[in-house]
């Protein structure tokens, strides 16, 4: 059975008892606490909360997943994948455990013919919570198992909660006996309470069942926590693996064999000429890496197919991981040529029959892929470099191991992988420093691990605007309807707790029954404003929604002092909201102009306005051209002077696909109600909560005022709106003014006679840089002449004040090149550059062909006084150079030399 139809049977059996059908949300979490959805019951999170009512009492859906803990482990187990998909089931307060235990197990063992999966009932074991007897009785009387047929397990396998005060419940796992050539045999009486490690693959886990129905309190870790009490509706999750379900109905080996992921192994074998499972000393490492292979393809696809592109931070950093990863997998089973052209079409092609957005956004999609996939060749190029001058480094110095340090730095400072700097270290007669090398990740990865922990501390920071919500509800939140209302404090806040009052000077947080203030989202900061009272005023600082339906203003109290009791007057800054206006429909403006002329894979990836401003990134692999961004700024000026009609109207997000509306890539939305804008009809239409203009005319202007690159694949264009806008161009048209008087000339002949100008500048550098050159090398003769005798070696130690590296390392070929024939030679010379009150030091070494054979190198010369100059340097026995920080030890650095020549020719 292939895997789209386990995923059509499994939606159509719940969809027959009564599930409301719900589609896949993105993969990009809205959720503080999660770069990405990673099990199927995030999207329905705010319902379990009590954050939202949901629309339905039952639902079931096929959510796209991503899970990134451990990445490095990907491929080494036949059960785990980056991304996969989840089929799962839901009760909001309906039915409960025994028909969470009727629903999947009818499923599961219906006959195939019937539509279900067939599944042999004597392989399937349920496992229950350690003392669940309900759970243990609901398992017998529906399947009609005997009690030694179910196992026990402790709440590490069989309790889940989010790991923050919450729901909670225990659980209910489905293993599939997969056979002796999996796993030992067991007795399924006596396991538990903990899953013996070597059954993990035998019993293959392949639906959860989860029973909430406890009220956390505190959360220590996964089988440590205080149960409350009981929540006042008992809700039901599970979740069933559908490349786990895939690779039974399927009858392969793990999830990587399966339909939808074994053709990019297949490509990957053409593309290598080495087979997956063919056996052999190397046939292991080698079928890791073409699982990682197909994992990573597929997940990073996905992760793009959502809108996340390539980065050094978040999201973006974990997609490129994943997409070097790949590509370094290739190359380590033999295949150095471009790689992802050939293999992502693959996978889309599977994928794509399920997800529609991968065929019709394959151009984009693609763009990004192949893009880091050049920048990572391009990264190897330069790491190679690298790498080969800190091992010329650690051979230059006697030693045989390259630092942990310096294969940390590889890895993280310049994306070059582990095993490359292995294989590289290697093929010079190195070692590498693994052990100080995984100290550093385990380093890292702990401090990620500290990062994810904090910000999952937020969730239980929104407590006490949970409790303002439970206690007065949502905020009547009339950002677009009006400027002002009158309302009433429900709240006041200082340090994340409740205060009774703020006094004149303080700065807290405001809760008001309604609001005219627009909160920071989709781009757009919060509008400014005042709130007044009897006896006194407020600013508004920021306006946040913390939680889904409550409104909170940051403010500082200018005049009086203000409690809960007092009446209040909120009015919004309408300078500021026009501003804001222009800016947010500007940026609609632009990113539809950018369609125009770039064509419709220039999609935006973020935006952020002010008044006046905006900002707004779209995926794009090359800068624009100055014809480009002119167009751009064209097509923006046109679209304002049409005068085109803003509207905007809610509607369920399906139908805003249909009409067309483009949903921004990073944003998730509610499937049963959004908001679309459009300009000008067709022309630009968007799914955004922000607000707008009337008319297209009233954004006043649209002036571009800088494009840039924002990382790999990710490009930014800048502009300004309304007023400030023309003040932009006004000062502009005063800098133009100023130059035409000073240079005498015309606007039009304003560039030609600054190129002018410029390249005679240039011409009158040239000379007095060759005339300084010239001055600095007459000092050749004299220096040489000069050179001090120790032992048998001319040395020339020197001082050269004024100049650069360039300079001192010419001016040390040259005096070396002056020296005496026939006898050793040493030149050392130290230069000064003072720029900004700072000084800049530079030594070069060179020796002669007689200094080296009696054994003077000028690389640990300069190596030898490098840390008196307050710098380092190295280089090769003929010619070295390094720099420092340190001038008021010159003179100790060249006797220095004198010292080491002396000793060194004595030894």
């Amino acid at each position: 059975m292939d895997t789209a139809e386990i995923r059509r049977r499994f939606l159509a059996h719940f969809e027959a008892a009564g599930h409301a059908v719900v589609p896949s949300a993105s993969l990009l979490a809205d959720d503080p606490n999660l770069l990405f959805v990673n099990a199927g019951m995030v999207p329905f999170k705010p319902y379990f909360l009590g954050q939202e009512t949901p629309p339905y009492d039952r639902a079931t859906s096929v959510q796209k997943c991503i899970r990134t803990p451990d990445i490095e482990d990907v491929g080494k187990t036949t059960r785990h994948g980056t991304f996969f998909e989840m089929c799962g089931n839901f009760s909001f307060g309906d039915y409960f455990k025994q028909g969470a235990v009727e629903l999947a197990w009818d499923l599961i063992t219906k006959p195939v013919a019937d539509g279900g999966f067939g599944l042999d009932e004597s392989r399937l074991y349920p496992s229950v919570l350690v003392g669940d007897e309900e759970a243990i009785d609901h398992w017998m009387t529906v399947t009609g198992l005997p009690r030694e047929r179910i196992i026990e397990l402790g709440p590490k396998e069989n309790y889940w909660s989010m790991g923050v005060p919450g729901p909670g419940g225990p659980c209910s796992e489905i293993l599939y006996d997969r056979g002796p050539e999996f796993g030992p045999d067991f007795d399924a009486a006596t396991l538990g309470p903990d899953m013996p490690f070597e059954l993990e693959d035998r019993l293959l886990e392949i639906w959860n069942l989860v029973f909430m129905q406890d009220d956390l309190s505190a959360v220590r870790s996964k089988s440590d926590f205080d149960i409350s009490g009981s929540l006042p509706k008992k809700n039901i999750d599970t979740g069933m693996g559908l490349d786990r379900v895939a690779l039974l109905l399927q009858g392969k080996q793990n999830m990587y064999e399966i339909d939808v992921v074994f053709p990019v192994i297949e490509r990957a074998e053409q593309l290598t000429g080495r087979r997956y499972g063919a056996g052999g000393p190397t046939s292991a490492e080698d079928d890791v890496r073409f699982r990682v292979v197909a994992d990573h393809v597929r997940s990073s696809m996905m992760l793009i197919g959502d809108g996340v592109t390539p980065g050094n931070d978040g999201r973006g950093y974990v997609l490129r991981r994943l997409l070097r990863r790949a590509v370094r997998s290739m190359r380590l089973l033999g295949c150095e040529d471009p790689v992802l052209p050939e293999l992502m079409p693959v996978s889309r092609d599977r994928m794509g029959q399920t997800y529609d957005n991968l065929l019709t956004d394959w151009a984009r999609i693609s763009q990004v892929a192949y893009a880091e996939e050049e920048a990572f060749r391009k990264t190897l190029q330069a790491g190679t470099q690298i790498f080969d001058l800190a091992a010329s480094e650690v051979k230059g110095t006697g030693g045989s191991t390259l630092s942990g340090e310096r294969a940390f730095a590889l890895h993280d400072t310049y994306g070059f992988p582990i095993d490359l700097t292995l294989e590289m270290a290697a093929e010079q007669g190195l070692q590498v420093d693994e052990q100080g090398f995984r100290g550093l990740m385990a380093e890292q990865r702990e401090r990620a691990k500290a990062d994810a922990r904090a910000k999952k501390g937020a969730h239980g920071d929104t407590a006490v605007y949970r409790g303002i919500f439970d206690q007065h509800g949502p905020t009547e939140w009339l950002a677009y309807e009006t400027l002002e209302t009158e309302s009433r404090p429900l709240a006041l806040l200082s340090g994340g707790s409740s205060v009774p009052r703020l006094g004149e000077g303080e700065i807290g947080e405001l809760v008001l029954d309604r609001t005219p203030f627009y909160a920071e989202s989709g781009g757009q900061v919060a509008d400014a404003g005042t709130i007044v009272f009897d006896g006194g005023r407020l600013e508004v600082l920021d306006v946040q929604r913390p939680i889904k339906g409550l409104v909170v203003h940051q403010v500082r109290v200018l005049e009086g002092e203000l409690d809960p009791a007092r009446e209040v007057h909120a009015r919004v800054d309408p300078e500021w909201r026009t501003g804001a206006r222009q800016a947010h429909s500007g940026t609609h403006v632009v990113h539809a102009a950018l369609r125009e002329v770039l064509g419709p894979t220039a999609l935006q990836s973020g935006s952020y306005n002010r008044p006046g401003y905006l900002r707004l990134d779209f995926g794009w692999t090359q800068a624009l051209s100055p014809e480009q961004v002119r167009d751009i700024e064209l097509v923006s000026q046109q679209a304002l002077r049409a005068d085109l009609p803003v509207s905007w109207d809610f509607m369920t997000l399906e139908q805003a696909k249909e009409w067309g509306a483009i949903a921004l890539f990073g944003e998730t939305y509610d499937n049963t109600k959004v908001r679309v804008v459009e300009i000008g009809g067709p022309w630009s239409r968007e799914l955004c909560g922000g607000t707008h203009v009337d008319h297209s005319s009233q954004i006043g202007t649209v002036v571009v005022t800088g494009e840039a690159s924002v990382g790999s694949g990710n490009r930014r264009i800048e502009a300004l709106t309304g007023v400030e806008g023309f003040g932009y161009l006004a000062r502009e048209r005063d800098v133009v003014a100023q130059l035409t008087g000073l240079l005498k000339t015309q606007p039009d002949d304003l560039v030609s006679r600054v190129q002018g100008l410029t390249e005679r500048l240039r011409a009158v550098e040239k000379e007095l840089e060759k005339a300084r050159l010239a001055q600095l090398l007459g000092a050749s003769a004299s220096l040489a002449t000069a050179a001090a005798q120790v032992g048998p070696v001319r040395l020339v130690a020197h001082h050269a004040e004024g100049a650069g590296g360039a300079d001192v390392r010419n001016l040390a070929l040259d005096v070396r090149g002056r020296l005496p024939q026939g006898e050793p030679g040493v030149v050392v010379l130290i230069g000064t550059q003072t720029d900004g009150g700072s000084t800049k030091v530079s030594v070069v070494a060179a020796t002669n062909d007689e200094a080296r054979a009696r054994g003077l190198s000028a690389g640990e010369l300069v190596r030898a006084v490098g840390p008196l100059l307050g710098g380092k340097g190295g280089g090769k026995d003929d010619v070295a150079q390094g720099g420092g920080s340190d001038a008021s030890r010159i003179g100790e650095a060249l006797e220095m030399v004198s010292h080491e020549v002396a000793q060194r020719v004595q030894s």
